[in-house]
């Protein structure tokens, strides 16, 4: 008995969404996700923003040979993230307010580790966000979402 064309076809496409679908996320997760933290804080929401996920891919794609970790330096608050193989808008904005437990509020910096990520993206006077993933060419995933207005200013406080 030979398959049809169509049905291989079909088998393909949703092989190819299901592995793509472990490294990529939509825009309504990631700015779920940063919205549900940033309630924690008595942060007000923020909005999807098509130019700053088309900045945060042009730069992710510039990555793509080597996935190195290097902040662009471009006008927008940003956080990045590399994982292996696969990760999610959930798991990266988790792994990013993680560093919660490094910020002392009532002295306003990190104690004992990094808490730069997390004052990103619980930064109150952002509005907007776009995010973008890449999966390189050595299979580590490049994350980078962009922040506007940027912040994360360390003489004041996120929140």
């Amino acid at each position: 008995m030979a398959l049809s064309p169509k049905l291989v076809l079909a088998l393909c496409l949703l092989g190819l969404s299901l592995r793509l679908g472990d490294a990529y996320s939509t825009p309504q997760e990631y700015v779920a996700i940063h919205n549900a933290i940033r309630a924690q804080y008595g942060v007000g929401p923020v909005t999807w923003n098509q130019t700053l996920a088309d900045y945060a891919q042009n730069y992710a794609n510039s990555k793509y040979a080597t996935c190195e970790m290097k902040h662009s330096g471009g006008p927008y608050g940003e956080n990045l993230l590399e994982a292996y193989e696969t990760t999610s808008a959930e798991l990266t904005v988790k792994f990013w307010a993680s560093e919660s437990k490094f910020y002392d509020y009532n002295a306003n910096k990190c104690v004992g580790g990094e808490c730069g990520h997390f004052r990103a993206v619980v930064w109150r006077d952002t509005k907007q966000i776009g995010c973008a993933m890449l999966k390189c060419q050595n299979n580590w995933v490049f994350v980078i979402c962009s922040y506007y207005p940027g912040g994360n200013n360390p003489a004041l406080r996120p929140y």
